[in-house]
């Protein structure tokens, strides 16, 4: 199992030694100092990219509106805690309601883009018994 970095104390929850309400007020430059290595990059290049997507969430939420986006490639910051957004998976929009443990992560992580198959009974033509049948 992968170490996220999240400790359970009295039913506290920590991320790398600190509450959610401590990391809330932190800004998205200084929350990257906290993450490993690839989300922390995207973060400090693209800072203000994150921040303009809290931003128009935000406002969203004020105004009582669904939170959509297509952008899959957004990491997951403490001021999007307890939000819920569609993210789209390229057909459809996906419902994703954002925890502490999501943190650091990507947003298209949480929004599976393939569908699992499921097979049925051989068609016609496909087993040496049915080869004989007519297609009519």
């Amino acid at each position: 199992m992968a170490n996220t970095g999240i400790v359970v104390t009295n039913k506290e929850r920590l991320f790398r030694g600190k509450s959610v309400d401590d990391l809330k007020k932190l800004d998205t430059r200084e929350f990257a100092k906290l993450l490993k290595s690839r989300p922390r990059r995207m973060l400090m290049r693209n800072f203000n990219v994150v921040e303009e997507f809290v931003r128009r969430c935000q406002k969203k939420v004020a105004k009582g509106k669904m939170i959509k986006t297509h952008q899959r490639d957004i990491v997951i910051v403490p001021q999007l805690w307890g939000m819920t957004i569609q993210i789209h998976n390229g057909k459809e929009f996906f419902p994703v309601k954002i925890t502490e443990e999501m943190f650091g992560h990507r947003l298209g992580e949480f929004s599976i883009t393939r569908k699992f198959s499921k097979h049925g009974a051989a068609g016609i033509g496909a087993t040496k018994g049915s080869k004989s049948l007519s297609v009519k």
